[in-house]
């Protein structure tokens, strides 16, 4: 007789590496992902479905606030990374306005989630017209990120851009 081996799920190719979730969590993710290429709001649905069922896994709000983004649907995108910041720096032990972090951060785990959030609220006042706001949060940027680790100076440079 042979020996029996654990059923482990084979990941598709083009699956994306949204870290440690729980498997249902994951696959509502890769969902998402594989619907968003034909169907957006079906795309939103498994995102909501996925952070309703988890709202402590910061992937769930990354992915909301992409396909809003890119979508065009930024209050919906600027609500959504408003609220996985406040999860991140929850979970990073920070306070809840960013304002108040202390320079420089941490670059891993619910802090690095909270600076690239950070970034990503910085690109969404650009694309919202707010220069003021994505201005100060830039400068933000540049004290609790020293070195970009997470980006920031690529919407830095198309806030120059734009001036």
């Amino acid at each position: 007789m042979g020996t029996v081996t654990a059923f482990r799920p084979r990941r598709e190719p083009d699956a994306v590496n949204f870290g440690d979730l729980p498997p249902a969590i994951d696959a509502l993710l890769q969902e998402g992902v594989r619907a968003y290429r034909t169907d957006p709001v079906e795309a939103d649905r498994f995102f909501r479905e996925a952070r309703a069922a988890a709202p402590a896994e910061l992937a769930t709000y990354f992915c909301l606030y992409k396909i809003h983004t890119y979508g065009g649907n930024l209050e919906a995108a600027e609500e959504t990374a408003q609220s996985g910041l406040q999860e991140a720096a929850r979970q990073a032990g920070w306070p809840r306005d960013w304002r108040q972090w202390q320079a420089p951060c941490a670059l891993d785990g619910p802090g690095r989630f909270a600076l690239y959030t950070l970034k990503a609220l910085a690109f969404i006042s650009l694309r919202q017209a707010d220069r003021a706001r994505a201005r100060e949060i830039l400068d933000a940027l540049e004290k609790f990120d020293p070195t970009g680790a997470v980006g920031w100076s690529v919407v830095a440079a198309i806030a120059d851009g734009s001036a």
